[in-house]
């Protein structure tokens, strides 16, 4: 099980779509794992501390939950909540504040006590770098660099990142299933992203994968209708965004890792929760991954379905509520 993991850095609530603000914004937390101490301290998880509340945490008092003011951060911020809910913890919400500026230094003065967060886009704005783009990396170097007031409970499965993605049908036609599979046919094909991807992706994607492309195109967020309609063959989309389902894309799997860890993790600030909230949190993180993450996000940002309706659905169906 995870641990707390403390350092000296800051935090921050996650999401780029493209925009350089958003990118600085994007959040990264992870869990370390360990066999021994306090899970506030940077050692055992809470059951390995033997259910009880770790040294200066909260035991009993009340755990405000925080969120980013996008969608997919509100959700996961009600997932939260009403996890500890469930557990007797008693809960105050507190989402849509806005960017991870604000919310890293609310948790920091103890205003919030838990935020959903995404341990590489957390790293790169605390200003750190892990010596690979995995999360096991990611979250060992996060564990040097938050302060000791902060940590990292346990780093979920699901990932919200950029993928290179293909319609259906080309998944079918070429036999695509990973990045590299696009080897044969590169040289034929139109790949698209924001407008900042052929900058930051064109010299990578040749180095790690030897693709090179016959065009680079900005599409933006017209991304995955035009993978769809056929003007583009390869897209840089996110890995939870709904048209992914709607479209019936395929992302194609990263065995190079060229796109780093962004695993969905608890940030909390030690002293405001106990080895109760705890335990509910990191039993989420064991539940959730990429593409329940993914349907969970059709049904609130395509079907218009209320946050707090689907986390609740969610925590049901998988014996957390």
């Amino acid at each position: 099980m995870s641990t707390f993991t403390s350092a000296t850095g800051k935090v921050s609530v996650r999401r780029a779509a493209g925009l350089a603000v958003l990118a600085a914004l994007t959040l990264t937390a992870t869990a370390c794992s360990s066999s021994g101490g306090d899970p506030l301290g940077g050692g055992a998880s809470a059951s390995a501390a033997g259910g009880s509340a770790s040294a200066g945490a909260a035991s009993g008092g009340t755990v405000v939950v925080g969120s980013a003011n996008f969608p997919e951060n509100v959700l996961l911020g009600s997932i939260y909540s009403q996890a500890l809910r469930a557990k007797g913890v008693k809960v105050e919400e507190k989402f849509n504040i806005g960017s991870r500026e604000v919310l890293y230094g609310q948790l920091q003065s103890g205003n919030l006590s838990v935020l959903p967060e995404y341990n590489g886009a957390l790293l790169a704005y605390l200003g750190g770098k892990a010596a690979e783009p995995t999360k096991d990396a990611v979250n060992a170097e996060l564990a040097k660099t938050l302060p000791a007031s902060l940590g990292i409970l346990d780093s979920s499965p699901a990932e919200d990142k950029d993928t290179l993605s293909v319609s259906q049908e080309s998944a079918d036609k070429y036999g695509l299933k990973t990045i590299g599979d696009l080897a044969a046919k590169a040289g034929e094909f139109t790949i698209g992203g924001p407008p900042e991807f052929k900058s930051r992706q064109e010299q990578p994607l040749k180095d790690i994968y030897g693709l090179t492309f016959k065009e680079w195109k900005s599409t933006g967020e017209t991304t995955a209708n035009a993978l769809k309609d056929g003007s583009l063959q390869v897209g840089n989309v996110f890995s939870t965004d709904p048209k992914i389902t709607q479209l019936k894309l395929v992302p194609l799997a990263d065995p190079k890792n060229l796109f780093g860890a962004q695993n969905v993790t608890p940030l909390v600030n030690k002293a405001k929760v106990d080895a109760t909230a705890i335990g509910a949190l990191n039993a989420v993180s064991a539940k959730l991954d990429t593409t329940g993450l993914l349907a969970l996000m059709q049904k609130v940002a395509v079907d218009k379905e209320d946050p707090s309706a689907v986390a609740k659905e969610w925590l049901k169906s998988n014996g957390l509520s």
